[in-house]
Order: C-alpha cells, then sequence, then structure tokens
C-alpha cells in the first residue's frame, strides 16, 4: 500500500516513518522543497526527530504525494486551508486521516471540516488522535488513540500495531474537538509549572479544564462519554504533564516572566494552543458557553493581563457546586 503524508513536522515525520515501518510505501511532503531534499538525502528531520532514520521505503518530496490508497494530513490547523487548496487538483481521491488539533481562527471550524470544504464531497476523511508524543511513537513505545469519521475500521487495521493500539470512536466531532481544546488546557497547565504552584494547582486545572471542555463539546453536539475517553482526558493529561508537549512548554515560559511575542518567534514549530485559545474563545461566547480558564488565558496571551492577576481572578470567582 502507498501513502502520502502532508505536513513534515514531527508528527508527520513520525507517522510516514511508523507508516513505512509496517510496511507502506510511504511518501513525506514537506513545504519547502529545499528541506524535503535536504530530508531525503540525509535519510532523517534533523530539526524535529534527530536520529530517528526513515525506512528504506520513505521518501520525501516538496511537491504533491503522487498516487496512493492512503492520505494523512499534519499540516497546522491555521495553514490547512491554503495548503489543500494549493495541492488538491494532484490528489487522489483516498481516504483522508487528519492528525491536525485547532479550530481556525477566522471561521472556528475544525480541521476535518475545513478540508471537506476545499476538497469537496465525497471525499473519505476521518481523524486521529489522542496521548501521542511524537518522539515516543518514533521510537516504538506503547500508545493507545482513536480513529474517528469515515472508513473508521479500515484505518483502525491499517494503523493499528503491537506498540501502537488504535480504537474506534463513532463521535468524530467529540474526538476532534478534544484534540484541539486540550491544547489550550496545556498552555495554562505551563503556566503552572513555570510559576511553581504544585501538584494541587495542576490536578485542579486539569479536572476543571475537563469540565470546560466538555461543556463546549457536548452544546456543538459532541458525545460527553468522549471527553472522558483517549481523546479527550487521555490527551489532556499527556499534553499537560509531558516535558515534550509544546503548548505546556510555550505555558511554562509565561510563567517564568518571558514576553508572549518573543517565545512564538522563538519556536521551531506551532503551538495550536495559542491560536485555538482565541476560536476557543469566540466559539463559546456564540454559544453561550462559560469556559473561565480559556478566558483568563485568552486574557494573558492577548490582552497583557498579568499571569498571577488571572489566577486571582479564577481562584475567587463566586462560590457553586462542582457539577454545575
Amino acid at each position: 500500500m502507498r501513502a502520502g503524508v502532508i505536513g513534515a513536522g514531527a508528527w508527520g515525520t513520525t507517522i510516514a516513518i511508523y507508516l513505512a515501518r509496517r510496511g507502506l510505501e510511504v511518501t513525506l511532503r514537506a513545504r519547502d522543497p529545499a528541506r524535503a531534499a535536504e530530508m531525503d538525502a540525509a535519510r532523517e528531520n534533523a530539526r524535529y526527530l534527530p536520529g530517528e532514520r526513515f525506512p528504506d521505503s520513505l521518501r520525501v518530496t516538496g511537491g504533491v504525494p503522487g498516487t496512493c490508497e492512503l492520505l494523512v494530513s499534519a499540516v497546522p490547523t491555521q495553514h490547512v486551508r491554503a495548503t489543500f487548496a494549493t495541492l488538491k487538483e494532484g490528489l487522489p481521491p483516498a481516504p483522508l486521516v487528519s492528525l491536525s488539533k485547532g479550530i481556525e481562527i477566522a471561521t472556528g471550524m475544525l480541521p476535518s471540516r475545513i478540508l471537506a470544504e476545499v476538497l469537496g464531497s465525497p471525499w473519505p476523511i476521518a481523524v486521529l488522535t489522542g496521548p501521542c508524543i511524537a518522539l515516543e511513537v518514533a521510537r516504538g513505545r506503547p500508545t493507545a488513540v482513536v480513529v474517528a469519521g469515515d472508513r473508521a475500521t479500515w484505518l483502525q487495521e491499517v494503523f493499528s500495531s503491537d506498540r501502537f493500539r488504535v480504537y474506534t470512536s463513532d463521535d468524530p466531532l467529540g474526538a476532534e474537538l478534544s484534540g484541539a481544546l486540550k491544547n489550550v488546557m496545556g498552555v495554562a497547565a505551563g503556566i503552572v509549572d513555570g510559576l511553581g504552584l504544585g501538584d494541587n494547582a495542576k490536578a485542579s486545572l486539569l479536572t476543571r479544564g475537563i469540565a470546560e471542555i466538555m461543556r463546549l463539546g457536548v452544546a456543538l453536539g459532541a458525545q460527553a462519554k468522549t471527553f472522558a475517553g483517549l481523546a479527550g482526558f487521555g490527551d489532556l493529561f499527556t499534553t499537560c504533564v509531558s516535558p515534550y508537549g509544546r503548548n505546556r512548554g510555550v505555558g511554562e515560559r509565561i510563567g517564568r516572566g518571558e514576553p508572549v511575542e518573543a517565545i512564538l518567534r522563538s519556536m521551531t514549530s506551532v503551538a495550536e494552543g495559542v491560536p485555538t485559545t482565541r476560536a476557543v474563545v469566540d466559539l463559546a461566547r456564540a454559544r453561550g458557553v462559560e469556559m473561565p480558564i480559556s478566558e483568563a488565558l485568552a486574557g494573558i496571551l492577548f490582552h497583557g493581563v498579568d499571569v498571577r492577576r488571572a489566577i486571582a481572578q479564577l481562584m475567587t470567582r463566586a462560590a457553586r457546586p462542582e457539577n454545575r
């Protein structure tokens, strides 16, 4: 089987390596042709996964992947629309799996909806999400994820191995929302770490964070149970505790006093939680859903609100029952 992976960041490269190790012929598409040629010659992605050698059945290109039976999108959410508008005429009508975790700021749309709009119907589209740190998957460490959407059972068979367990879900909306919203909480968790506020604060954030995520998800039509599973709490936990998490890392630097703009300029990869925070707050306000943590984080990221002041405001909100 042949697969085309679009997006050569850490996660896209990891999935390309993983599928090639599974025996597929894989073409990894990098946006920059010069970088694509460099990676193909060096047989590694030195920027994101140094030392992880490419299997012989993996090649890298700066163009369209070409004929294949499976497509994978690992493009950052804010660039999905432009990337696929450019590539769509040359893409085969193969099942497409989205790995992106975010919400488009301009439209409030999730990546799978953007892909459906750009590519047109019918085009089989699914999402694969869950607690999956790229480096751990690349090194073959046990991981469990969820696939939801079109051709989910077939995709489960394609991706499953003794190191990468894939469950199916009948709630693609909830699975994709979970992946987007957990990045917002990941930034907030990093701030807690950067300030040295301790484990009590971190546990409180995760617990109230998943409640907040669930409120918005259910209001948008997702199933509540999804947010307690791998796509929901599983991914949230990994994002908020792993030292490899980009979003948590951004938050940690904010908590230590670095300016947000300087942090983002210094990064080679995208921290989806920052733009997604803006999109989430807009979406929640439009739906009348209360999301105090997300609102507080938006104040810190975009309006210059002092971190300690934002935390104090969260801690002194009006008293209420836990499950309301």
